[in-house]
Parts: structure tokens; sequence; C-alpha cells
């Protein structure tokens, strides 16, 4: 185990009684004096353990990582009648670090029962399941365990110029190796090693032989420009009233040739221990953990800041936001990304210690705190988390299962970002309330640039972790459904908003147009068909396919939509017609436009009669006026007129041959203009229909009867020269030409 236990030590305290067997009392001075393996065996020999011997085996069993057994004996003291509500966090956090998770969160809402207001119960009775969540992979970070690492303790691994500086128990670097009762390994050195690119660790050697002393020396920090070291020392001056070797932060310059003799801080005391410093970038402010009066829990985390004389100043407790009632160790300042990582077995985790994150903000307060998750945490100790200057490349250690040694050096690779401050927590839902899973969730900040993306599981949730004070748009998009946005900020004072994305269903609506001959009834293939939205002027073209129809989704329409089209169709050997299409569209699926609206064509014609079919127009006799039955035939015309709108038309009037020239032409003009002026007010734009008396000018056959001739034609072959004509002058479409 970690030299950290020096400082976790005083978190659990050793309870003397003269009513204790022999054994025990002996096996507790073996405690005291680390020798746990000594201890183990005598508490286990003892006839009758009391209860505080029960605890102390549990902790002699779990500074030798013997878990199931220290699961074992902690079990029994839980079920204790004199235990204490910390017993039953301890039993908690033994279960979770054997991957009992769900059991150990019963042990947990024990614990919060009978001492409510400690931060760790509370943080666990409203984080249930947490685990579940820290054991997904986010896939932001690669790891690799070290070639270098050896079969003791590894760890705190920082970054120094090129090269790698740790801390190790490593045999083999003195001459005379001595062994401390706790794990009987070597006490800790402090090695380098050459960085490669892979992370791996080449050429060991100790780092200095100035700082390197017969106990433990490291883990140590560095200042940005390699020239000032601060590192953990054991106290060689001196030990505390109860007889144990404190920890203490010395620090040292490097003058170019060699390190400087290390001279102690002045708020380093025989009473309690200081270690695991940090120093940012600058070297001017200095993170480490210490058990010194005055803190939250059992170590806590604290930072110092240089005066402008040179000397450090007070220490300064971190805070309930950092600290626990538990104990927080290995600071360590990513200066570029204003981060502070550190670990603690006080916040939810996965069992033993995990490691942290904050990001510290320019008024010294903090972000929201983040468990880094898996694969850098297990279910096993995991701490000493330190990146390069990219933040990209970094190193931890861990004694979890699989490693070479005690605690063991791991590379680590970041793959993306961490976010912090306030959390965007929803789910994406349909009309009706319904959760639905596989929704895209886009974050997007002020700018419009998209900053964060998700996908809804089964329970159809996401969640976002962001900047305060910040305005952010959510875009969910989902097949089969409209894109849902909506607009939320981070400008408040709950960590938690939620914002919840509505998607609704795309009901699949669309138009279908079939074209068809109005002759024939069969569909014309390669009909020009103009589509213009009335509402958005947008406009677009399309050819008929040899069944004469066109298909249109309309995207983005709703149920109770309304839409308004005009429809241009054009094809040479046609009339070019407009036609316009207006609807509600309350349901799902195909509009069927010709259901609705006249899609017929009809073919280019000289005479309109060949459009449709005319009785003769009567007339009474000598008079012009419209007679009932001719305003049938005439309403005809204006039904084709009023089809095609651009068309311009010539009404002629012709008679037989009887009667005098000039009577028959006057008659016929009248009659014409009669006609014509039925129609026009009738029509749009009625300039274009005009009327036009021919007399008997133009006769269709030979029945003339001119001067003295007198024609031998019968009625019925004059009633073909009286007629009414309607020629086609224009349609009005460029493409279309009438032949005179």
């Amino acid at each position: 185990m970690k030299m950290i236990i020096f400082l976790i030590l005083f978190s659990y305290p050793v309870f003397l009684c003269a009513q204790k067997s022999t054994q025990e009392l002996k096996a507790e001075k073996h405690f005291m004096n680390y020798s746990f393996e000594k201890a183990i065996s005598c508490f286990e020999n003892s006839e009758s353990l009391s209860t505080s011997g029960l605890r102390n085996l549990a902790k002699a069993y779990r500074f030798t990582n013997q878990y199931k057994m220290a699961e074992d004996k902690l079990s029994k003291l839980a079920l204790a009648t004199d235990n204490v509500p910390d017993d039953f966090f301890r039993y908690a956090e033994m279960l979770k670090m054997n991957g009992k998770h769900l059991e150990a969160e019963k042990w947990m809402d024990k614990f919060h029962e009978f001492k409510s207001d400690d931060r760790r119960g509370i943080e666990y009775y409203n984080n249930h399941g947490a685990y579940e969540k820290l054991k997904e992979d986010q896939e932001r970070f690669i790891i690799r365990n070290l070639m270098i690492n050896s079969e003791q303790e590894d760890f705190g691994a920082v970054f120094y110029k090129n090269k790698v500086v740790f801390a190790s128990s490593r045999e083999g670097t003195k001459s005379i190796r001595r062994k401390w009762n706790w794990n009987h390994l070597p006490f800790l050195d402090i090695y380098i090693g050459d960085r490669e690119s892979n992370g791996e660790l080449r050429e060991i050697a100790l780092l200095s032989k100035t700082i390197t002393k017969k106990f433990h020396e490291g883990p140590v920090t560095f200042s940005g420009d390699g020239q000032y070291m601060v590192f953990t020392s054991d106290d060689y001056d001196g030990k505390s009233v109860d007889g144990t070797i404190k920890l203490q932060l010395m620090q040292t310059s490097y003058n170019g040739d060699f390190w400087s003799k290390p001279t102690a801080f002045d708020f380093n005391s025989h009473e309690y221990s200081c270690g695991h410093g940090a120093l940012s970038a600058d070297g001017e402010t200095l993170f480490f953990a210490s058990d010194m009066p005055g803190g939250i829990g059992g170590s806590d985390l604290y930072k110092v800041t240089k005066g402008k004389d040179g000397a450090w100043g007070k220490p300064i407790n971190l805070g309930n936001q950092i600290n626990t009632e538990g104990n927080e160790f290995f600071p360590f300042i990513q200066s570029r990304e204003s981060l502070l990582f550190f670990a603690s077995d006080g916040h939810v985790g996965l069992g033993g210690l995990d490691v942290f994150v904050v990001k510290m903000k320019e008024d010294s307060s903090f972000s929201k705190l983040q468990n880094v998750g898996v694969p850098i945490n297990s279910e096993r100790d995991d701490f000493s988390l330190v990146m390069d200057a990219t933040n990209q490349y970094g190193y931890f250690a861990s004694n979890r299962p699989g490693g070479k040694g005690d605690d063991d050096i791991y590379s680590v690779e970041m793959n993306k970002p961490f976010v912090f401050g306030k959390t965007i927590l929803g789910v994406g839902k349909d009309k009706n309330g319904n959760l639905l899973v596989g929704v895209d969730v886009a974050l997007c900040n002020a700018a419009g640039d998209t900053v964060q993306v998700a996908v809804t599981g089964e329970d159809g949730s996401y969640s976002f972790s962001v900047e305060a004070d910040q305005s952010w748009t959510l875009a969910g998009s989902k097949e089969n459904y409209f894109n849902g946005t909506l607009q939320t900020s981070s400008a408040v004072n709950d960590d938690v908003i939620v914002a919840n994305l509505e998607l609704e269903k795309d009901p699949g609506i669309s138009l279908i147009a079939v074209i068809t001959d109005s002759k024939s009834s069969e569909p014309v293939k390669g009909v020009a068909i103009k589509l213009i939205d009335n509402f958005d002027g947008s406009i677009e073209s399309y050819t008929t396919d040899s069944v004469g129809s066109i298909f249109k989704p309309l995207v983005g329409r709703k149920i109770d939509d309304r839409g308004s089209f005009n429809l241009e169709l054009s094809k040479v050997g046609y009339f070019t017609k407009t036609v316009t299409y207006n609807a509600l569209f309350d349901k799902e699926g195909v509009y069927e436009v010709h259901k609705s609206l006249d899609l017929t064509l009809d073919p280019e014609v000289k005479d309109l009669t060949q459009l449709v079919e005319l009785n003769p127009i009567n007339f009474d006799l000598g008079k012009h006026n419209i007679r009932t039955d001719a305003a049938l035939e005439l309403d005809k015309i204006v039904l084709i007129l009023n089809k095609y709108p651009n068309m311009v038309v010539e009404l002629g009037a012709h008679t037989d041959c009887r009667g005098s020239i000039r009577s028959n032409k006057s008659l016929s003009g009248r009659r014409a203009v009669s006609s014509a002026r039925y129609i026009k007010e009738r029509i749009t734009n009625p300039d274009r229909i005009s009327g036009r008396g021919y007399g008997e000018s133009n006769l269709l056959n030979d029945c003339s009867c001119e001067g003295r001739t007198k024609s031998s034609c019968d009625e019925e072959r004059h009633a073909v020269n009286r007629r009414t004509e309607f020629t086609v002058i224009s349609t009005g479409a460029e493409n279309v030409k009438v032949k005179e």
C-alpha cells in the first residue's frame, strides 16, 4: 500500500482497554507499529475480540490488500451491538471494492440514517445507482500499464522537462535497503526516467542523492521551469506525542548541477502530516494534503501562495465542495485548463480512492465536481493522476488487479476534454409524452456552433455538462420525426437544468398530381409543371412520368397546416393552363390533387368547337338577343376561357345566302357582338374575346344566291352555313402556337 496511508491512520483510532486479552493487547502494539501481518496473527489467535479489536483487525486486512477478509470482519462489525456509524461506511466501502455495489448502497443508506449530516452519506443517498454510469466507458481515456513497473510500489509520476519523475520502493538502488513493518517493502525513493513517445519510461535512475535518505521520500512536484521542487518526506526531526512519524513537505532548488539541501515548510508539524504537493506552473501556488487541525475530514486539500517577498503564506482549506468527512489526496494542477485533479474516498465513486476533477475559476471557486470514471477509476485505489501541458497525455497509479506490483503506474491518453459547470438534463419525447429512443441531440452555443452531441437511450434521456451563465440551444433529430429545438440557459442557481425536447412525428404529408388528356383520358407524359408555393413563394419544377404523375413530399408540413399551390401545366401540342390547389392538411398521407382539381390538358386546336361539343346557337328570326338555349351553348365557351385565362378568341357569326348581303352582314355583326358581350360578362379579362359578323361571305358549300340567282339548296344545306365559330387567336403561352 502506498505511503498515503500515513495520512489515513489518524482516521482509524485505536482503542486501548485494560479488559482486552493479552493476545489482543499484543496485536494492538503490532498494529500501532504498522506491523499489520503480525497484528493479524495475534488478533486471529485471540480467544475473543473486543469491538475495537475487530475494527483494527478489519483495518489490518484492508492495509495489506486482503479485501475479502476485510469484508468478512467488517460484516461482523456492522452487526455488532456497540458499533458506530463509521463502521457502516467502511463496510459499504469494502463491499464496493469487492464489486458488491447494490449491497453497498444499502449500508450507505444505513450510514446516512445514523449520520444524516455527513456529506458522504448525503451524496450517496442522492445518487443511487451512480456506479452504473461511472462504469460506462465514455471513451475519454486510453490507459496502459507501464513496462517499468516493479513488483513493489510505483506511483506519483509527474512530468519533468522531457522526463518523468516518480516514487518507488523498488529494490537494488541502495547498498543498504531498509524495510518498514507495514508491507515489508523498501522505503520510497524518487526516481527519474526518459519518456518515450508512447508514454513508456526507460533509463530509470535515482533523481538525486542529495534528497535520498533512509526513510520515505516522494512523491514530488516541480515548477513549470523545472528549477524548483517540492517533495514529501518522513519527518526526520521528531515524532508526534503518540509516537508516530508524520509526513512533511520539503523544498529544494536546482542550481544547474545538483539539487540544493532540502528545507522544510514553516507550516509542517510533528503532530500532523503534510504531503502530496502540487505546484502551479508559475511555482507561486502549492496545493497539498494534510490532516492539520480545523479540517473537514480525515485528510483535506489545502493551498498556499507566495507573497511578494517570496515567502509562503498561510494554508487555506479548499472547502467542503472539495473536501469531505473522508480523505482527499494527491492534488494536481493542469494550469492551461485550470483543472484540479485529486483522489478521494469521500465522494461518490466505484470503490477505494477514485480520481475527481474540477475546474478552478478566476474567483477561486470551483465548477461542479466530476468523477473521471473508467478506465482510470476502478473498484480499488486509483490516484495521482497528472496531465501534460497539452492536457492530452498523462499518468496515474492504481493497485487494481492485473498489475505488476502493489501500486502500478499507468499511462493515459485523453481523447476528449471535460466540460464543467451546470448539467443540462432532459428527455426526448413526442407530443403525447412518449419517450423517444435514438434521438440525436446537439448542444449549440450562442454562436450556433455544435459543442456536444448525445443520443437518447432506452429511457429517452440525455445530459450535457455546460459552463455556467451561457445561452444554449438543444436541437433534436430522429428519422420520421420533425426536428425539435429548445432554448435554455445555464445562468441559473440550480446545478441541474431540466430541458426536455419535444419532437413531432412526421405525418408524411405529400402531394400527387396526375395529368391526363381531356379527350382520351390517357395520362400525359412529359408535361412540364411549375409548382409555386403561395405561402413562401418558392418554385419547383417537375416533369410528369410515364403515368402522367408527379410526387411532391411536403417536408415540414404538420397536421392542421394549410397549403396553397399554383400548378402551371404546359406541353407542346396542348393548351397551357394554371390551377390553384388549396388544402387543409388534417390527416396523414398523400393528397391527390387531380381528385380535387381538373388537371386534364386540352389538345391544341384552332377552333374551340373541336374541344367542346356545341349545339347550334339559334336566334329568333331577324333578332340578335341571346335566347335561353343559346346561352347554354355560350356557357360552354365561358368555361373554356376561364380554364385558360390567357387565351384570346374571336367569335365569328355567319349566315346563309338568303337575304341581302348588307342585311346579312349587319345581322351577323349584331349577333356576334351580342354573343361576345354575353361571354365578356362571365370571364376574367373580358378583352380576350371579340365578336365579328361575316354575313354570307364565308359559305361552307355552294349554296350561294347572289343577285337574281336562286339557290336550289334545301333547308338542311342552308343550315350548314348558319353557324358561330370560335377561333383561337392566342393561348398566352410562348411554347404553344396556334396556326391561323
